[in-house]
Formats: C-alpha cells, sequence, structure tokens
C-alpha cells in the first residue's frame, strides 16, 4: 500500500513541482508578499535587506562548489573509482540497494555533513550503475534523506555553537557541553530511531513495477589531439605526476598538522583534502585539470540558487515574519510542550532560511530565553530547533542541490518520496521529543 501510496505522490509532484530554481524565486516572491503584509511602512528596507543579503553566502558557496568538485575529481581517480564499485556491488538486490546507500550516508553524516554530500552522491551513481532493478530516483532520495541526522552528528551546527565559548548566547543560556546535546542518550535514541526505520521505510516505498534506470550523464568528446606536440616541453610538465604529487603532498602536511593542533573537522579542511589527494593519485596536472572540467557543469544549480536563499533570510528577518512566526507557536506552548512546538517552529522556519547556523541566530535569542522561563533546559531547545531545521531539510531544495548536480536529477523526481519521509521523520521526532525531553 506504501508502494502504491509513493507512486501516487511521486507523479503528482513530478507534474506540479517546478526546477529548484523556480522554487527559489517563488520563495523569494512570497517573503517579500508577507513582509510587505507584515511591515507595510517601510517597503524599501526589505529591498535594502535583499541587496545586502544576497551576498552573505558567496563564501559558503564557494565551499560547496569545491566541495563537489574535488570530491568528483577525487571519485574519478581510477583506485577510488574501483573501491567504490566493491563496496557498490554489496548491493546485489534494490532493497540492499536503498538500505546500503542510506546506512553509509547516514554514517558519512554523523561524520561530517559536507563529508556526506559527495560521499552520498558518489555512492549513489555507483550503486545506480550496478543495480539496474533499483529505482533510480527512490536511490537518489535515500542517499539524500540522511540529511536529517546532521544535527545529531560531529558537525551540528548548533551543538557546536552552544558549546563554544563566548558564543554569541552564552549569557543567556551558558555554554552547553555536547555531552548535554548531541550526546546526550536522548539524541542518541533519536538518532538510532531513525536510522533503523527509515530504510525501511524507504524499502515499503519501493516501487514495483516502472522501474526507472540509472542513466550516465554524456560528457562532450574533446576536439582535436596534441599528438604533433607530444614530445613538446609544456606537454611534458602538463603529463609529469610529479608536480601533483609535491603540490599535494604540501597539502596533506598542512591537514595533518592542523588536526595535530585540535583542528575540527569542517569545509575547508575537508576541500583541501580532497584536492591534495586527487592531485597525488592523478597521474598529471593534466588530468586533473580534465577531469574538473568534466565536473564543473554540476556545480551551476549551487552558484546560481544559494544567493536567493541568502537574500531570503536577510528579508525573513528584516521584515520581523520569523519573529513572527515563533511568537506565534511560543504564545500557545507550556513547559511540557514547549520542545516540540519549537521543533514545529524550526521545521517551519527551515522551509524559508535553509541554514543551521542562520536560523539559530534568528530563533535562538527568542526560543532560548521564553523557554527557560516556563523551565525548559536550555540544551533541549538547542536540539529541538535543530532537529526542526534537519527535519524540513527533506522538502527543501537547498541542500538536495549538490547531490541532483552529481546524478542529474531534478527536485521533483526525489520530492514525492521525501515528502513522505519527512512526514514519518516528523511523526516519530515529535513523539520522541515529547517523552524523552
Amino acid at each position: 500500500m506504501l508502494a502504491r501510496i509513493a507512486d501516487r505522490v511521486s507523479s503528482g509532484v513530478q507534474r506540479y513541482i517546478p526546477d529548484a530554481f523556480v522554487i527559489a524565486v517563488l520563495l523569494t516572491l512570497f517573503t517579500f508578499l508577507v513582509g510587505f503584509l507584515t511591515n507595510p511602512t517601510e517597503p524599501i528596507s526589505l529591498f535594502k535587506s535583499f541587496g545586502d543579503g544576497f551576498w552573505v553566502y558567496l563564501t559558503f558557496t564557494m565551499q560547496m562548489v569545491l566541495l563537489l568538485l574535488t570530491g568528483m575529481v577525487l571519485a574519478a581517480v581510477p583506485v577510488v573509482k574501483k573501491g567504490l564499485g566493491s563496496l557498490a556491488s554489496l548491493a546485489s538486490t534494490p532493497k540492499k540497494a536503498y538500505v546500503l546507500t542510506f546506512v553509509v550516508t547516514a554514517l558519512a553524516y554523523y561524520i561530517n555533513w559536507g563529508l556526506a554530500v559527495v560521499v552520498g552522491a558518489i555512492l549513489v551513481r555507483e550503486v545506480g550503475k550496478r543495480n539496474q532493478n533499483a529505482h533510480f530516483p527512490l536511490l537518489v532520495a535515500a542517499a539524500y534523506s540522511p540529511t536529517v541526522l546532521y544535527t545529531a552528528g560531529l558537525s551540528s551546527s548548533i551543538g557546536l555553537t552552544v558549546a563554544t565559548k563566548d558564543h554569541f548566547l552564552a549569557d543567556v543560556m551558558g555554554i552547553i557541553p555536547t555531552s548535554e546535546t548531541i550526546f546526550h542518550p536522548s539524541t542518541i535514541i533519536i538518532f538510532a530511531v531513525l536510522l533503523i526505520t527509515m530504510p525501511i521505510f524507504i524499502c515499503f516505498m519501493a516501487p514495483k513495477t516502472n522501474i526507472k534506470p540509472y542513466v550516465e550523464k554524456e560528457v562532450p568528446k574533446k576536439k582535436g589531439n596534441d599528438i604533433e606536440h607530444a614530445d613538446s616541453p609544456a606537454l611534458k610538465l602538463e603529463r609529469t605526476p610529479i608536480l601533483g604529487i609535491v603540490t599535494g603532498a604540501i597539502g596533506l602536511v598542512y591537514v595533518v598538522n592542523e588536526f595535530m593542533i585540535g583542528r575540527d573537522l569542517d569545509l575547508n579542511i575537508i576541500n583541501i583534502l580532497f584536492l591534495s589527494l586527487g592531485l597525488i593519485l592523478h597521474r598529471s596536472l593534466g588530468q586533473f585539470g580534465n577531469a574538473f572540467k568534466e565536473a564543473a557543469s554540476s556545480t551551476s544549480p549551487i552558484i546560481l540558487q544559494f544567493p536567493f536563499y541568502a537574500g531570503i533570510i536577510a528579508v525573513l528577518t528584516s521584515s520581523g515574519l520569523g519573529q513572527a512566526i515563533i511568537d506565534g507557536m511560543i504564545s500557545v506552548a507550556n513547559k511540557e510542550t514547549f520542545d516540540v512546538f519549537t521543533y514545529w517552529t524550526a521545521g517551519l522556519v527551515n522551509i524559508l532560511a535553509p541554514s543551521g547556523g542562520g536560523q539559530w541566530a534568528l530563533q535562538g535569542p527568542l526560543q532560548v530565553p521564553a523557554g527557560m522561563q516556563l523551565g525548559v533546559d536550555p540544551a533541549s531547545i538547542a536540539m529541538a530547533v535543530g532537529w526542526g531545521d534537519a527535519w524540513t531539510n527533506l522538502i527543501q531544495p537547498f541542500w538536495a542541490l549538490p547531490i541532483l548536480s552529481i546524478v542529474g536529477l531534478h527536485i521533483r523526481h526525489i520530492m514525492g518520496y521525501c515528502f513522505l519521509l519527512a512526514i514519518w521523520v516528523g511523526v516519530v521526532t515529535t513523539v520522541l521529543l515529547f517523552f524523552l525531553y
């Protein structure tokens, strides 16, 4: 029955859900409209907020672009491709394909969400090649859906923020150690329940017929050749492995030294690690550069759409719309239900402002003092915001863009399955939050 429901929902979504860029523009216009209604006396401030905020994500955008490029280039190395192929070959049946993809990506999300973006995308592509009986959009959904688990992992933006000395809410809630957030028994239980039940739910959604297999994206063939200049000094420099090995070794020394002095895993470290390994393992700088060119087209949606979401977040903050949503939820909550309402509020705000750190900056100053007045533990408030932020990532195209870019699908292809998963995750997490916190 669930498979039939999933098939109907997926078919409906594919008909009515537009491209992810269209969704970003519609969300922008919706935020402006509500902003005008909320604050009609100063409409020009919304335009200023949008323009000023439009470029806030430039650094993050470039980090994500490099994350995808360096990850894909590293995956193109023969030894890495062989290893991924061996792992993917374990998925001998469609159900094994869904479960393997989900579990491996979930473990990667637990370690670091940036690492998981590349691991999930490349793994699902390799599994799809080897298991043509697996429904590929559902397989991609299985690789993307573990994004709801990152808030309990080692790179949890909110969990790490509140554990940092002198964080912006330290005067209100103090320093909250990770033992009370991401390593708290309640967080571990929620993580474990979702880790077990989500792949089962995915398997029940698998279509019985109308299998849509993986289709390899065509890579334009290069024109011309360099045979007549094969012995030129320039081409010898392009083809020698020495330059790449030496340059990559410099990057690896830097990475090792950073870890030795206590630096945590972050996007910059992952990028320079992937870049360095790619330089060392590719046979030449020329081969490395060509791999980058072939992967570059996959990053265009990120470059185009991330600035629009930065503008949306700025308008959401300046218009007072975000505060109105939060205040409305707080007004009907009590001590027993506060974390649940916080979770729902965070899920709603995340649809418009898909950024864990940005959402905590918006929601934390309002949610934490109100909860503490009711006697709610600030650590549980922080995790409720984190779970809510991760929950609606399932139906927010922002974080799906990287994996969709790599595998060549549109958001409409996976949104139906992600929507049903979001319902399941929302119900399960709501119940657990109510009884555990």
